[in-house]
This record gives structure tokens, sequence and C-alpha cells, in this order.
């Protein structure tokens, strides 16, 4: 069994972190520069840094600071906001990003997939889909969180597969911030149907809801913010914890 991952999420709006609640009540939270490096030399597997309003703003995503952060890293580094053609991929990718998440800009231009696949590996190409439970149907979102638009979530991620993907990255916007689990149901649904691996967010609160997400949402990563932020849980004793409940780590 490949081992699974522990990735920090550095939300990042106006060169801070911040971190709110099911994408709402938005607080700053610290340095991205400093808390990369401190997620890098505690173990972290990757990092993914989000500029959280680039895509709603109009903007592209801060190069610059990409490259002070990857700077101090010696783990992947995937790179999400404002991303909606190549050249913006080519930039991220010269500042020291691994890897790009595009969100917003592949569904509403879904051939963008293919063609950064296509250009630089499916390996390079992480897929984000925020999406929202009401009446028992999940509907992605874009412009985080803020519009819906009619995609439904297992169907989008496996044409997100199909045109050349390399990695899901799900968030339920039900769970994001509550700290009351990840979204175990669905993920399971999403990891049975694709064949590349599943990173969930969104509800991460306690050590054991990583031991369910690993089993239960047959995830293959599990990414969070606050937790690690606010040093509620230490990424070494986490990964203590998910050894001794027989979860291959790195």
């Amino acid at each position: 069994m490949l081992s699974k991952r522990i990735i920090p999420c550095l939300d990042i709006r106006n060169g801070q972190t911040v971190k709110g609640i099911n994408f709402v009540n938005i607080r700053e939270v610290g340095d991205p520069v400093e808390l990369g490096k401190r997620y890098s030399e505690q173990g972290a597997d990757e990092l993914v840094f989000l500029d959280i309003t680039a895509t709603h703003e109009g903007r592209k995503t801060f190069v610059e600071l990409v490259k002070r952060i990857a700077a101090n890293l010696n783990i992947p580094f995937t790179v999400g906001g404002g991303i909606s053609e190549l050249k913006d991929a080519e930039a991220l990718l010269a500042a020291g990003a691994d890897k790009i998440s595009i969100n917003s800009s592949a569904i509403k231009n879904p051939q963008l997939i293919d063609d950064l696949a296509l250009h630089f590996g499916s390996q390079f190409v992480v897929v984000a889909i925020d999406a929202r439970e009401t009446d028992n149907r999940w509907e992605a979102t874009i412009h985080g969180g803020r519009i819906p638009t009619g995609k439904e979530l297992f169907s989008w991620a496996k044409e997100a597969e199909n045109r050349g993907a390399g990695e899901i990255l799900f968030t339920s916007m039900n769970h994001d911030g509550t700290k009351n689990g990840f979204a175990n149901e669905a993920l399971a649904h999403l990891s049975e149907s694709l064949t590349i691996p599943l990173i969930a967010s969104g509800g991460a609160g306690t050590m054991e809801h990583f031991v369910d997400l690993f089993t239960n949402g047959k995830a293959d990563a599990g990414l969070a913010a606050s937790i690690f932020h606010f040093g509620e849980i230490a990424i070494p004793d986490l990964k203590s914890y998910l050894r001794k409940a027989g979860i291959s780590v790195r």
C-alpha cells in the first residue's frame, strides 16, 4: 500500500496566511514563508499554497511570494489561484512550484486540463474541486465557493481525470473549518471511481479524523490548515498516531 500523505495548506490573502470556516469568517494566522518552512522541517509530505482571492479578484498568484516560500522548502509544493493559461503555470514552475492546482479556470475551460497535462505532464496538474452537498447532491462551486456551477462532483472529477489531471483535491465546503471530520462517504465514492490519487480537505479536527479518512474515506492524502496553524496537532505526533493505528505514512 502506498504511504498516506499529510499536507498542510496555506490559504493566502494579501500575502498573509488566513483561515475561515465554510469559506467565510476569515482571519489571518501568519507569514506563509515561516509557516511553510516550519511544516517542511516538521515532516510534512507536501505543501499546498492557494491564493484564495486571486480568481475572484481577477489577478495572478503572487509569483514573488511563491519564490520565497519555495526557497525554504525541501518537499513538493503545489500552488493554485488565478491560473488560467499555460504561461501562468510556466511562471509558477519557474518560481519553484512542483505542481499547480486549478479550480475555477478548469470548470470554465476544461480544455485547460488537457493543455496543461500535455505541456507539463499529468503529474504536474492537480484539479481542485470545492463542492457543497445539498439535498444529497454534491455540486462543484467556483470563485472560492461563491458561485454554484451545476456540475456534479463525481462526474466532474472523472472528467478531470480523463482529461489528464494527475490528482484530485476535493474540499467539502460543508465540512471546511468545522473540525468535525472529513466527508468520508463522498470521499470513498470518489476514491473508488478514480484511478488517480485523491487529496481530501475540509473537516480535520482530531488525529482520529485522519484514521477515519484513510480507512473509511479511502483518500490518498489528508490536507488541513487550522489544526496545524494553531498548533492543535503537530505533524510528527499525527504521523506517530497513524503508524500506531496501522496506517502507512512516510
